[in-house]
């Protein structure tokens, strides 16, 4: 939102800062009823400063957890994950389950696919910038979770601050240069889990491109658009490519640059923006014995980035 205070006053809400340049907890929100404009308005400004917010114990339900999304705008669907028949176990398409939990309500079985589809939320992403379109804010709530300490926090990393402490030379290239970044679903899974997806190749499937480097429409700020999704960088060779993707992914994920952020009860709620922060599950979030159930509702972005260099396709890349 262009002419937002670089320090917003907060009248309404009270915020708590996690990191010294990003994150913050945000309390004094009433979720049991719809959140008023005036509220909205400073929760937004939050999210352009902060870059990811987490509200505990909101006693959302799936209806209004998709409620308060669509506040943020029009909302993504499960539809192309369940395109090829398998069953969407919410009642809600607008609710991306991210879990562990099979449709019978029994934790993942060792062998089931989505383990290994799963190990590439473990890398440093942000959500659907392999589609045309890709994702503004995401909204993930603890609908249900193991014993404490069992791990499932999830980390975030601050790509603007990232790209302001990057040295001055590389800064000037990557400006002069606009690379342009190819990214991929099947390329991170692949990445992720070699041995499951040794006979995908990324290039057979379509990729979504958008520049490196941008401005944060919402902050002003400038800021490098990256995940573990991009595939290659273009007009590069895929060697320098590489190395060019691998210099600035290490050092966005630097720890001075990341925050862990832990998931204390069912009904805590992070709210983050894809396009200034990248994120990760921590610590096997979907192995093991015990049930976690979470639920992720993710609101196209509205930015004048939003679809890249792509076409404005309504075709969306999902798991089978």
């Amino acid at each position: 939102m262009p002419g937002l205070p670089t320090s917003p006053i907060f009248n309404h809400i009270t915020i708590k800062k996690l990191h010294p340049t990003f994150g913050a907890e945000i309390s004094g929100v009433d979720f049991a009823h719809p959140v008023p404009k005036e509220v909205f308005n400073e929760i937004l400004a939050a999210i352009t400063q902060f870059g990811v917010c987490v509200f505990r114990n909101t006693g959302l339900d799936d209806a209004r957890h998709v409620a308060f999304a669509a506040q943020f705008g029009e909302l993504d669907d499960v539809t192309p994950y369940t395109a090829g028949g398998r069953a969407h176990r919410l009642s809600d398409v607008r609710l991306f389950d991210v879990g562990n939990i099979e449709l019978d309500g029994t934790v993942f079985a060792l062998e089931n696919v989505r383990r290994e589809w799963n190990k590439g939320n473990g890398l440093f992403h942000v959500d659907s910038s392999f589609n045309p379109r890709r994702a503004g804010y995401s909204l993930l709530r603890a609908h249900e979770l193991p014993p404490a300490g069992m791990g499932g926090e999830t980390d975030f990393a601050d790509v603007r601050t990232a790209f302001d402490e990057l040295p001055s030379a590389l800064k000037d290239e990557l400006r002069e240069k606009d690379y342009i970044a190819a990214h991929s679903l099947w390329h991170s899974r692949k990445t992720a889990a070699p041995a499951t997806f040794a006979d995908v190749n990324p290039d057979d499937y379509p990729m979504g491109r958008h520049r490196l480097v941008q401005r944060h429409e919402a902050s002003g700020r400038e800021t490098m658009y990256i995940a573990a999704h991009i595939h290659h960088i273009e007009g590069l060779t895929p060697e320098k490519s590489q190395a060019l993707f691998d210099q600035l992914f290490h050092h966005a994920t630097q720890s001075r640059y990341v925050l862990r952020i832990g998931w204390e009860q069912p009904g805590d709620l992070i709210l983050w923006d894809n396009t200034s922060v990248m994120h990760r599950a921590v610590g096997g979030s979907f192995e093991g014995k015990f049930r976690r159930d979470m639920r992720r509702a993710t609101v196209h972005d509205g930015s004048g980035s939003a679809w890249g260099l792509n076409e404005r396709s309504q075709v969306r890349q999902g798991l089978p």
